[in-house]
């Protein structure tokens, strides 16, 4: 069996808090084979019944960037609209994705009608196929992170506009469009506690005891 000592244990802890969902990147091209060996690297999560249902899609045509960025541009101004005031004047100044900048670009969806893994685990929680996919998204990010690699999730997105855009199974479901590339900076706070959005809470706030 593999044992790992405190010195990787306190390292693994530090590589959690300095993950970031990062927005703001360098322009600089990511190594040949760097995106493949995340999605090999994710593609090791666990999920339901081992029904492995990540479907990974690499976005490299500029007019299929375009498209998606300006669905982007065009959900960010109807969610500006939904809030008001001292709000909204903050919203508007958040820098919400990284897809100009970033040199990566990778679409992941879930395919609900897989049948490998034959269903099991699945009849009482058919969500669990797309909780499977989110784990794997998370240990792509953490491992994008051990390389010095950036990872920003945009969900500002319309799942059938990207559906479209992308030409993708309609039984695959939308879960996340992800920027990729080296970030401009690095910090162990997220962006949105720094621009004053919001803040972390403490554990104790979420768990409950019974």
């Amino acid at each position: 069996m593999v044992e790992f000592d405190d010195i990787f244990r306190r390292q693994l802890r530090d590589l959690f808090v300095w993950r970031r969902d990062v927005r703001r990147f360098r322009t600089d091209p990511l190594p040949d084979g760097a995106i493949a060996r995340l999605i090999e690297t994710a593609c090791l999560s666990p999920s339901v019944g081992l029904s492995q249902p990540w479907r990974f899609v690499t976005v490299d045509e500029s007019a299929r960037r375009r498209d998606v960025i300006d669905d982007f541009k065009a959900r960010n101004a109807d969610a500006l609209n939904t809030y008001a005031g001292e709000r909204a004047a903050r919203y508007a100044a958040l820098k919400l994705s990284g897809l100009e900048q970033a040199p990566g670009h990778l679409a992941v969806f879930a395919d609900k009608t897989s049948d490998i893994g034959h269903g099991l685990g699945r009849a009482t929680m058919p969500e669990t196929i797309e909780y499977s996919v989110v784990a794997a998204i998370i240990a792509m990010w953490l491992a994008a992170r051990a390389e010095g690699i950036g990872l920003g999730w945009v969900s500002i997105l319309s799942p059938d506009r990207i559906h479209s855009i992308l030409d993708v199974p309609a039984s695959w479901k939308f879960v996340a469009y992800l920027c990729i590339g080296y970030p401009e900076a690095e910090c162990d706070q997220p962006e949105l506690e720094r621009a004053n959005w919001e803040h972390r809470r403490g554990a104790d706030e979420f768990t409950l005891r019974r």
